[in-house]
């Protein structure tokens, strides 16, 4: 999927695909900060259908759940053939005792037998993360395991 970058001179930048409808869908990146969603009107990318402006916060929150969604399809397809494995998305929510610490800190492995496989944080993805990595609230933890060790896992993440 390629991405196409415009420099809109004195307004800022516009980064957006073409879907297979033809749709031309992305974001303006205002110079002073500002972010709009826009959608293009089918067979003209230069019409505008709609352009929703969006906080940080909504910009991330669009990112999580479409970057997300294609993470946890992935997982699930290569677990398919294996019979009690599972995937599951734990938030670490304000107030986990797990909030500013090291994922080593948790022992979810050794704990629950579920592995922590991604975060998602600020609609970035970090695939792997190390035991050094740093927990924040409102990351979205990628999980495997049995459906006990996930249960298990969304208790530790919850309660400590």
């Amino acid at each position: 999927m390629n991405v196409i970058e415009t420099r809109l001179p004195g307004i800022g930048v516009r980064r957006e695909i073409v879907t297979g409808s033809g749709r031309r869908v992305g974001i303006v990146e205002q110079r002073d900060g500002d972010l709009d969603l826009i959608i293009s009107r089918a067979g003209d990318p230069d019409a505008c259908v709609a352009s929703i402006p969006l906080t940080p916060e909504e910009a991330t929150a669009i990112g999580e759940l479409l970057g997300l969604r294609q993470l946890v399809a992935q997982l699930t397809d290569e677990h398919r053939n294996l019979p009690g494995v599972s995937t599951r998305q734990i938030l670490v929510e304000d107030g986990s005792p797990f909030d500013g610490r090291r994922v080593a800190d948790t022992r979810l492995r050794s704990r629950s037998g579920a592995s922590l496989v991604a975060v998602l944080r600020s609609g970035q993805v970090q695939a792997s993360p190390t035991p050094d990595f740093t927990l924040a609230a409102g990351d979205l933890l990628v999980v495997v395991g049995t459906s006990e060790g996930l249960d298990a896992a969304a208790d530790i993440l919850s309660h400590g």
